[in-house]
């Protein structure tokens, strides 16, 4: 779909770009158009080169290692799972174990809300606090409940996060409290989508200090609250 909307503008630009003196402009606007393209395609949000160890999951954005197949009791285990430990040239305060659809849809809201969300401010988002990643628990720790997405590699929790100035913002201290409030809830927004799951404060009582993100799948759509 990507490389015909390309080819699509490639023509439309050509048609009406002359033939002589405008060619050498025509095809820089091509190239740009096409850079455009396959940015907003990707879900990337900058310019930025791959960061030097990309490439997990198939990704050249996403840095950490192959960990191979994680055994577990029941349910629980992940198949082929990698330990990440920056998306996008944002560093996980802790390597997380996660499937491959998990450390993608991280990839995807780092670039597409995460950043975003905090622009230049502070020099940029540099650190996302990991609460939790692969644990074999229930859901909510509750006692005969389902086992958690935790426990399949398929979540990660996210407490704060750290932009390049050391500045910290919190769920339990920045939570709908002004400028810093307002980024958090349009990350919170931006990543129904990109997860299936976004759970955070005020939404079961057991998320009031970070976010929930996990990519389990409904049929009526992506669970958020």
């Amino acid at each position: 779909m990507t490389r015909l909307l390309i080819a699509a503008l490639v023509l439309m630009l050509a048609a009406c770009g002359g033939r002589s003196e405008r060619a050498d402009r025509g095809a820089d606007d091509l190239a740009g158009v096409g850079g455009f393209l396959q940015r907003a395609f990707a879900g990337r949000s900058d310019d930025a080169a791959p960061p030097e160890g990309g490439g997990l999951c198939g990704d050249p954005y996403l840095v950490g290692e192959e960990v191979g197949d994680v055994p577990g009791p029941g349910v629980c285990g992940i198949e082929n799972a990698v330990r990440v430990t920056s998306a996008s040239g944002v560093t996980l305060s802790q390597p997380a174990t996660l499937h491959c659809s998990a450390a993608r849809a991280l990839r995807t809201w780092v670039d597409a809300s995460a950043k975003p969300a905090f622009g230049k401010r502070g020099g940029g988002l540099s650190e996302l606090q990991v609460a939790a990643h692969y644990v074999c628990r229930t859901r909510n720790h509750k006692p005969g409940a389902k086992i958690s997405e935790h426990g399949k590699g398929r979540a990660i929790d996210i407490s704060a996060f750290r932009l390049a100035d050391g500045t910290e913002i919190s769920l339990i201290s920045d939570w709908g409290r002004g400028e810093n409030g307002k980024a958090l809830k349009s990350m919170w927004e931006g990543a129904c989508g990109p997860f299936g799951t976004v759970l955070g404060p005020g939404s079961d009582g057991y998320h009031e200090n970070h976010f929930h993100f996990d990519t389990a799948s409904y049929r009526g759509g992506p669970y958020c609250r």
